[in-house]
């Protein structure tokens, strides 16, 4: 019963990624592969538009990063931008963006890297975001992020895949910035104490 379940989900995903890469090859089809913007102009991250929220309110804004999560309903959806430094909701409905704009929206895929220019407002609710007026996929995700509530769970996994455990897990990804920092802090003191750093690799019985 086991390996039927595990068999079933492999077939799925298999399904979800052939759904992928086909969404890819009609975007190239029509001109419009993503894989060939090289460039985007971003003017805040994330958090600066949380931040300075008093002074950016009803201004123009560009933000980058992946797409987290989606919900569409019919004429206007929400969605989460993940950037560098945490993430911001955008607003977007088909009367700003435009109606072509807004049909491949609802054709992108959790996971893809988007940019989002737009206005900064308030929802009703009291969040931060940005309401769309122009969204452009700069890159397509072809593999699948692991489940939004069980995450990345098994250890040997997040060792093996910590590009997606930095993607997934933020605590992870803090605790990166935290310890790169350090590093660079202390590798900086030394350098202007006369410290020179040297690499002393050991070659050790074990593979790998």
């Amino acid at each position: 019963m086991a390996e039927q379940k595990t068999q079933q989900k492999n077939q799925d995903v298999n399904t979800l990624l052939k759904v992928r890469r086909e969404k890819l090859q009609n975007l190239q089809s029509e001109g419009k592969d993503p894989f060939i913007i090289t460039k985007y102009d971003v003017t805040h991250h994330s958090t600066e538009v949380k931040e300075q929220y008093d002074t950016l309110e009803g201004k123009m804004v560009s933000v980058a990063g992946r797409m987290m999560f989606k919900r569409v309903m019919g004429k206007a959806s929400f969605c989460n931008i993940q950037d560098l430094k945490g993430k911001i909701q955008a607003y977007v409905a088909r009367d700003s963006v435009g109606e072509d704009s807004y049909k491949d929206f609802k054709k992108y895929d959790v996971g893809d890297i988007l940019g989002i220019r737009g206005t900064v407002f308030t929802t009703k609710t009291g969040e931060i975001s940005i309401h769309a007026e122009e969204v452009t996929l700069l890159s397509k995700s072809l593999q699948i992020l692991p489940e939004k509530y069980h995450g990345l769970t098994d250890t040997d996994m997040r060792y093996r895949q910590r590009y997606v455990d930095l993607i997934m897990n933020e605590e992870v990804k803090d605790t990166f910035i935290k310890r790169s920092k350090v590093l660079s802090s202390i590798r900086r003191y030394l350098d202007g104490e006369g410290f020179m750093e040297v690499e002393t690799p050991m070659l050790v019985s074990n593979a790998g």
